[in-house]
């Protein structure tokens, strides 16, 4: 078996040993693992390692002890009970920062019982970071995922797309109603089978950006994918299987991007080969289209330093992002409405709509990105970088931040116009930070994410994930640890600090999402789900919106359920996983640097 997946197999199994061991009938009960909420993978020797106690109980302090339970290696005190920001339920924290030593531990409070196994290292995310990447691998349409590479949840080729309809909807002179085209490779953006340009521009942003930021650790990174053999990082590898799908996307007399690929419906709990339905392109748009451009403009400068491996690549996808760029730049505001659609147009379509009607955020990334890789100001001058001050996170249908990345990633190679506006875009990202970082250490769960309600949305782990990202940009601007740590909180709130008690990975920790609802781990008669994927996480309508029986919650940080039939709260999607690469990958590039400081700002 590969080192992968022996390494993943373990986190499968609980740990492999560590769960027998740590397990005693009296103390470690469900019950009591539950109650103590940490990261289930596990902690840096020299960062903040925080566990959180929930519910009543009269323990002054906590044992951490070896996974067997037999020998304590570590006391502390339990703080003060503290009522949790939304349900106020009673918490505790248990800080056991101060102990570095490898090794493999549970957390013991008397009268509650003890944690779910964890170990301390370094590295100690380097799994979770190469899954999260190879979890598109799993995603990859037209191509047979063989044992090799995918273990157990290998399955034949699905959905070739070599014979594509182009939808009324998008028909043109040149390219009437019912032309047959070719558009494979990509991945499945979700639980669904279909293929959406706009979902897969934060995707794509996000996966290019990581490895623009940490190229070094990224090189070293190998997943086992049938592109390991060159000399190309892993990370790269994969994001051109999706990469060459959206240059099919693109409608070669125009330039302008279709919305979508898709069925006109969803597809039944099957596996991909047995779905063989009709498969759609469907209007283009300005969204999809400006999408577009900005992932082309930054692939031709990612791809430019592995020319000789991709001859050509990065001039085509500089060609492509600049006629992408002039098609919306003559359709500035045609959205994707598919109500309206359905009513005009044969088949109708019901699959994800990914519908947006405020386009000045996909402007500004595209441009950014366009002015960065060629150096033109007339790209930068065509929009206004500083519309107003907001910084909203990153999501499909907002990107604003996207494009300040990349300016503030590249700062010293600015003309004197983007010169003048970075001092105003990084004091916005750094109040942005500031915001998450600043009273996160007196919350109940000790994370940047989760302490107000509108973090509890549909993709709430994304939110997270991509508060993530944000902090790290603001750490990599300043040097200042006390971004660093904070990012580290929300990375531990995914890996099971958190109101539900659940770590939001596939795969990892032993109270992990087992029943996410991605059709592959649904249909494919194998118990585990496919691993390093992020669930969607709570979400404080998910009751509302899927009306799926067993939510329980009343609380909108508790209101998550692991079943597959909870798409509003345990879906898995492609632009949730992308930040989660970067934020698992960022933290391991970064201690791998620097180390963490457990404490101080600086």
């Amino acid at each position: 078996m590969h080192p992968f997946y022996q390494t993943l197999s373990r986190a499968l199994l609980c740990l492999s040993v560590f769960c027998a061991q740590a397990q005693t009938p009296t103390q470690n009960t469900a019950l009591s693992q539950e109650a103590i909420r940490l990261n289930q993978v596990g902690f840096y020797p020299n960062a903040a390692k925080i566990a959180v106690v929930v519910g009543e109980n009269k323990a002054s302090k906590f044992y951490l002890k070896t996974a067997d339970g037999s020998k304590t290696v570590f006391t502390g005190n339990l703080s003060d009970v503290k009522p949790a920001e939304l349900s106020g339920k009673p918490t505790r924290v248990a800080d056991f920062s101060g102990y570095k030593a490898n090794g493999t531990y549970v957390l013991e409070v008397p009268g509650v019982g003890s944690s779910y196994p964890f170990e301390i290292k370094p590295q100690v995310h380097q799994d979770v970071a190469a899954a999260a990447i190879k979890g598109f691998y799993f995603q990859r349409t037209a191509i047979e995922l063989p044992k090799e590479y995918a273990g157990k949840w290998h399955r034949p080729a699905g959905h070739p797309d070599s014979k594509v309809v182009v939808h009324p909807s998008a028909a043109t002179a040149q390219r009437p109603a019912g032309t047959v085209i070719s558009s494979s490779r990509g991945w499945y953006d979700a639980g669904d089978y279909n293929k959406y340009i706009v979902n897969s521009g934060i995707t794509m942003g996000t996966l290019l950006s990581a490895y623009e930021d940490f190229p070094r650790f990224y090189q070293a990174q190998k997943l086992n994918i049938p592109e390991s053999a060159n000399q190309v990082p892993d990370i790269l590898d994969e994001t051109l299987w999706n990469l060459r799908w959206m240059l099919t996307m693109q409608d070669p007399t125009d330039g302008g991007v279709y919305h979508k690929l898709t069925n006109p419906a969803f597809d039944g709990i099957i596996m991909p080969h047995a779905a063989t339905g009709p498969r759609y392109v469907v209007q283009k748009g300005t969204g999809a289209t400006l999408n577009f451009a900005a992932v082309m403009a930054q692939a031709s400068r990612v791809y430019q330093n592995f020319s000789q491996d991709f001859p050509g690549l990065s001039d085509s996808c500089l060609t492509a992002a600049a006629r992408a760029w002039e098609w919306a730049q003559k359709n500035p505001n045609l959205a994707y409405e598919q109500d309206a659609l359905n009513k005009s147009f044969d088949p109708d379509v019901s699959t994800g709509a990914y519908g947006d009607r405020d386009f000045s955020d996909e402007f500004l990334w595209a441009a950014a990105e366009l002015y960065t890789t060629t150096q033109k100001e007339s790209y930068y001058k065509a929009v206004n970088m500083l519309p107003n001050a907001r910084m909203p996170i990153p999501s499909w249908a907002q990107v604003r931040l996207l494009g300040y990345y990349t300016l503030l990633r590249n700062k010293d190679h600015q003309s004197a116009a983007v010169q003048k506006d970075l001092p105003e875009i990084k004091k916005r990202l750094l109040r942005l930070a500031d915001g998450m970082v600043t009273g996160a250490a007196a919350g109940a769960y000790r994370t940047a994410m989760g302490r107000v309600k509108e973090d509890y949305n549909w993709g709430s782990s994304s939110v997270a994930a991509n508060q993530g990202v944000a902090l790290v940009q603001a750490y990599q601007l300043t040097g200042h640890k006390k971004y660093l740590q904070a990012a580290l909180s929300n990375l531990d709130y995914l890996l099971g600090r958190n109101a539900v008690g659940y770590s939001f990975v596939t795969g990892f920790g032993e109270k992990s999402t087992m029943n996410p609802h991605h059709r592959p781990s649904m249909a494919d008669g194998i118990k585990e789900p496919v691993p390093g994927l992020l669930s969607g996480g709570t979400n404080g309508q998910a009751n509302k919106q899927d009306k799926c029986d067993g939510y329980t919650a009343t609380t909108p940080d508790e209101m998550y359920i692991d079943s597959d039939c909870s798409y509003a709260s345990n879906e898995i999607a492609i632009n949730w996983n992308a930040p989660l690469v970067y934020l698992a990958g960022a933290v391991e590039a970064l201690q791998q640097q620097a180390g963490f400081a457990a404490h101080g700002s600086k």
